[in-house]
């Protein structure tokens, strides 16, 4: 029987400059979308951990300070899954992000907030129709 509760994603809005940090999405899960880095939190993990392990695998940037931020749900009708993602908030300083995961993610790029490139991944274009604007984001 499968199992049809809601999965936890964590959504890191790693900023720099007033920039922030997407990827574009490979694989059948939002396949040619752009998404923020993050993934599912696994079972005793704190959102904090998290997102820094996430990001540290995803793109080899280690994040210092993560400050919890909104969150969203999303149903993806067609295959079935249901998310609640809990967006957190870090700064990056310094290093460049890398391709860790290839199968996954095509390739990193810095955004403006207000110019973000389309199609988004579902759940942050359900935050961007919000109305959230990252604190320091241009």
């Amino acid at each position: 029987m499968e199992n049809n509760s809601p999965r936890v994603g964590v959504g890191v809005l790693v900023l720099r400059n007033g920039l922030v940090l997407l990827g574009r999405r490979l694989g059948s899960h939002g396949a040619q979308t752009w998404a923020l880095p993050g993934g599912h939190l696994e079972f005793g993990e704190t959102v904090e951990d998290c997102a820094k392990r996430e990001v540290l695998e995803e793109t080899g940037l280690a994040l210092h300070t993560v400050k919890p931020g909104p969150f969203t749900s999303d149903v993806f009708a067609s295959e079935g899954r249901h998310y609640v993602t809990l967006f957190v908030l870090s700064h990056s300083t310094h290093g460049e992000p890398e391709v860790r995961e290839p199968n996954k993610c095509a390739g990193w790029q810095w955004c403006r907030w207000s110019d973000l490139p389309q199609p988004l991944f579902q759940p942050l274009e359900t935050l961007r129709l919000t109305g959230f604007v990252p604190e320091g984001a241009v």
